[in-house]
């Protein structure tokens, strides 16, 4: 080879690097403004929590946790996940720049959302009124978790999701989260501050929690202004399944797993108050608070990280694909070693400065929890790629099987052992769910 054509080779090659760690600057750049906006909205949602907890005590805090977590659990149960569909054939219609079927596609997902937030409260307002008296619910409980649950109206999320994920706009989703947590937090300051009890902290919540998604939906609806895709509600959906074959097979396997999943992370809560009583329920979920913060990192990668793994296995580029997973899992391996540390040196002191002294008995199941959630993180990045690589099915069944190993655990458990069982559990579900993940990642990624 001549020397011109050898210096051509080698500078192609020094490009070709330079370009793949600018990818993964840019990457780590948008992770650390989803962490950033992640930590520091956990952080300051963690003060509302504390105030909270300060102001009513382990009892009521545990009625108002239980509120919250139903109606989250129900959320994520039923909700449908319009995000997922969105990101990996949105993707795909950005690179085309075809923005008729874009603004269709983004129409599609906001009636989905629409659609789920009105069946959620549906069947959140059904199990209450019937299934309530059968497991020995009391009226006035009831009352109150009827009150919540209108808070599931408005939880519109999905779509304003995908938007913002697929322009870049992590910034913007992140701080969107600290506006969020800082009126959740002013909230809660006022209703210390005028002596209020539980019911007046339940309607502070719900507002909150309702500004919340609306601010994210008005902020994703600037943004499609900005890309020059207003009449998005003005665009035809008929006929997409034509559009983008697969779309409904795609999220319908995709979110079935989601819903499995979250029948574990977010019924967690409801499976202790039932099994032990609200205060033990206060004390679980004043944990779960703490040792899920670094759990949101899996979370904000995965928002990261999804987009680009779809875009580079729809353009068959598989060393990097391999090399974005590879990097990625490193990443949040280290991070979540240095969560278990921390916690284990602090927690005791966190949760003095944060909830107060009665709720030190939370320490022990902060960081049984936070073994689970590093696994969980490992976990994030082989869930994301197997749905990019549309391995959904397989996926599913993993699911399935890490969430019947969590219920039995639990309920086999947590009457014997309290809250704890219930952490516990949690790690059983992160092995199956890893160990199963990593199986097939590697049984069906291409060879290099």
């Amino acid at each position: 080879m001549s020397l011109p054509g050898s210096l051509l080779l080698r500078l192609g090659k020094v490009r070709s690097s330079l370009k793949k760690e600018t990818h993964f600057l840019v990457r780590l750049k948008n992770i650390a403004h989803l962490l950033t906006g992640n930590f520091a909205s956990s952080f300051i949602g963690l003060a509302g929590f504390a105030l909270t907890a300060r102001a009513l005590g382990p009892a009521d805090y545990g009625v108002l946790a239980i509120c919250f977590a139903y109606t989250r659990g129900i959320e994520r149960l039923v909700s449908f996940r319009s995000w997922q569909p969105l990101v990996k054939y949105g993707a795909e219609a950005l690179q085309t720049e075809d923005l008729s079927n874009l603004k269709t596609l983004f129409k599609f997902g906001l009636l989905l959302d629409v659609v789920a937030a009105g069946i959620a409260w549906t069947v959140a307002v059904l199990v209450v009124v019937f299934a309530g008296p059968l497991i020995g619910v009391s009226a006035e409980m009831s009352r109150i978790v009827l009150i919540y649950c209108s808070v599931l109206l408005f939880q519109l999320s999905g779509m304003s999701t995908a938007v913002l994920r697929l322009y870049g706009r992590y910034n913007v989703l992140a701080y969107g989260q600290v506006l969020a947590s800082i009126v959740r937090v002013a909230f809660s300051l006022f209703g210390v501050l005028a002596g209020w009890g539980l019911f007046e902290f339940l309607v502070l919540w719900m507002a909150a929690q309702i500004l919340g998604s609306l601010n994210m939906n008005l902020l994703a609806f600037i943004e499609l202004r900005k890309q020059g895709m207003g009449g998005v509600l003005l665009a035809p959906v008929r006929g997409i399944a034509k559009q983008f074959p697969g779309l409904y097979s795609f999220s319908f396997s995709s979110n079935l797993s989601s819903a499995i999943r979250s029948s574990a992370n977010e019924l967690d809560t409801l499976i202790v108050g039932y099994l032990t009583d609200p205060a033990a329920a206060g004390l679980y979920h004043i944990a779960k608070r703490i040792g899920r913060i670094a759990q949101q990192a899996g979370v904000q990668v995965q928002a990261v990280l999804f987009p680009d793994l779809a875009r580079a296995w729809s353009a068959n580029r598989v060393k990097d694909f391999r090399r974005i997973v590879f990097q990625t899992q490193m990443l949040l391996f280290v991070f979540g070693v240095a969560a278990l540390l921390f916690f284990y040196l602090t927690i005791n002191r966190v949760l003095l400065w944060t909830a107060g002294p009665e709720f030190l008995g939370a320490g022990p199941l902060v960081i049984v929890q936070t073994i689970a959630v590093m696994m969980t993180l490992c976990g994030t990045v082989l869930y994301s790629a197997l749905l990019a690589m549309g391995k959904e099915a397989l996926v599913l069944r993993i699911v399935f099987a890490a969430a019947i190993v969590f219920h039995i655990t639990a309920f086999t458990l947590v009457p014997q052992v309290g809250p704890m069982g219930a952490n516990i559990a949690h790690i059983c579900m992160s092995f199956v769910l890893l160990s199963g993940m990593t199986y097939i990642y590697r049984r069906n990624s291409p060879k290099i």
